[in-house]
């Protein structure tokens, strides 16, 4: 479980940062295929071919997996959301839940439940133009520290 720093969680420092060795691992693998792919173009055989082919096969799986939890971390966020909003807003307002962006839900994750409400409203009246402005109008942040 990832440590929260000393400050609380706000604005400014809750995107998630993937750690080094995942960084690291790409720049070595897009490196790696750049190379490949070079010496594929510039001497070409099959073998070179392949290994460019395999090289860049790797790139792919190494975005893919990262999306891919991003993926379903934002459908965990949809669900946990909706689910909060009917609590909060009621099952009259199931419609209107159902009709939130998921970017938005996002944003709106970080609100406290007293805020929530309100920040609901203000997206429903067209007042953020993104989910970054939902963000920024959160006065008491909900921290969240598992993000992918």
């Amino acid at each position: 479980m990832p440590k929260s720093p000393e400050r609380p969680q706000d604005f400014s420092n809750h995107r998630a940062i993937p750690n080094g060795f995942w960084l690291a691992a790409g720049i070595v693998l897009l490196a790696d295929a750049c190379w490949r792919a070079w010496e594929a173009s510039t001497g070409f055989s099959a073998r070179a071919a392949w290994s460019a082919t395999v090289a860049i096969a790797l790139v792919v799986v190494w975005f893919s997996a990262r999306r891919s939890a991003q993926i379903v971390q934002d459908r965990v966020i949809r669900l946990e959301m909706r689910l909060r909003l009917q609590r909060l807003l009621g099952d009259e307002r199931r419609e209107d839940i159902e009709r939130i962006a998921v970017a938005d839900l996002v944003g709106l994750r970080f609100a406290s439940d007293p805020e929530l409400p309100g920040l609901v409203a203000r997206l429903s009246q067209g007042e953020f133009a993104k989910p970054d402005d939902i963000k920024r109008a959160v006065r008491s942040w909900r921290a969240d520290w598992l993000r992918v």
